[in-house]
């Protein structure tokens, strides 16, 4: 474990990474299906970028090297259609369509959960159920 870890505190790669994973979410929670490699690469390479498969699974896993590279953080950003001021680092404020979807992609998962609790748990009481949603909708601090 790292010392970054042991403290509590997150990561610049971890950080990284939970910047692309909720930009990916946004993309589903907006109604459209999922971004694979490809597309992503396929639009960086639109601007002249390349991206490894390698590189993108370390990006959004927060494991290995951080990514530094303003032209290659400057084209995601520009891919996922926010400012590139949150992937460099410079802006701690959530673009306002990425921050505007968080709450609906944290009630979407919390009611997929729910309803795979009831399908599975159908002997399970009303008030389980309650607060089961309750705990799920109870804002935690990620745990990464």
């Amino acid at each position: 474990m790292t010392a970054a870890r042991n403290s509590g505190e997150v990561s610049p790669q971890l950080e990284l990474a939970r910047k692309l994973n909720l930009l990916l979410d946004v993309v589903v929670a907006e109604g459209n299906t999922p971004y694979t490699y490809r597309q992503i690469e396929a639009g960086l390479n639109e601007r002249g970028l390349t991206l490894s498969r390698a590189r993108w699974a370390y990006m959004i896993t927060g494991e290995g090297p951080l990514v530094t590279d303003p032209a290659l953080l400057t084209g995601i950003a520009e891919f996922f259609r926010i400012p590139p001021e949150y992937m460099l680092g410079s802006d701690d404020d959530l673009p306002e369509r990425v921050d505007a979807q968080l709450a609906f992609v944290k009630n979407l998962r919390v009611a997929r959960v729910v309803s795979f609790a009831a399908r599975t748990l159908s002997d399970v009481s009303p008030e389980t159920l309650r607060s089961i949603t309750e705990l799920l909708e109870t804002d935690t601090p990620n745990q990464e």
